[in-house]
C-alpha cells in the first residue's frame, strides 16, 4: 500500500510540474523567461515564407509552441519538437532557483522556482 502513496504522490508531482510548463508555455508565467536562440531567428528568417519583421516571426514561432503535441517521454512537458516554417525546432524548459544561480530545489513549487524557456534548432544544442 506505502507504494501506491508514493506512487500517487509522485504522480501529482509530475502533474503539477507539467501544468506549471503549460503556463509558461502559454506565455501566463509572467516570472519565466522566454529565449529565443540567435541561430534560430536568422535561420528561420531565411526561410521562404518568413515574415519580414523579426517581432512577427516570433510572435508565429510562439503560437506554434502553444498548439504543440508532446511525446509520453516528456510527462513533465518540457520537450517538444515542431517543425516551423520548413525547419525542425525545439523547446526546452529548465527549472532555477528565485535568483537564476542555480537549478531549483523543486519545480513543482512556483514560489522558489524561476522557469526558463529557450526556443532552438537542433544544432544549437
Amino acid at each position: 500500500m506505502l507504494t501506491t502513496a508514493t506512487s500517487a504522490g509522485a504522480d501529482a508531482r509530475l502533474e503539477q510540474i507539467a501544468r506549471l510548463n503549460d503556463r509558461t508555455r502559454l506565455g501566463l508565467d509572467r516570472s519565466a523567461r522566454i529565449v529565443i536562440t540567435r541561430n534560430c531567428l536568422e535561420r528561420l528568417a531565411e526561410s521562404e515564407g518568413a515574415p519580414e519583421e523579426t517581432i512577427v516571426l516570433q510572435a508565429r514561432l510562439m503560437a506554434a509552441f502553444r498548439h504543440c503535441t508532446f511525446s509520453e517521454d516528456s510527462p513533465e512537458r518540457d520537450f517538444a519538437a515542431i517543425e516551423f516554417l520548413g525547419r525542425k525546432v525545439w523547446m526546452k524548459i529548465d527549472y532555477y532557483d528565485a535568483a537564476m544561480e542555480f537549478g531549483s530545489e523543486d519545480p513543482a513549487d512556483a514560489s522558489i522556482t524561476t522557469r526558463v524557456m529557450t526556443i532552438l534548432l537542433p544544432e544549437d544544442y
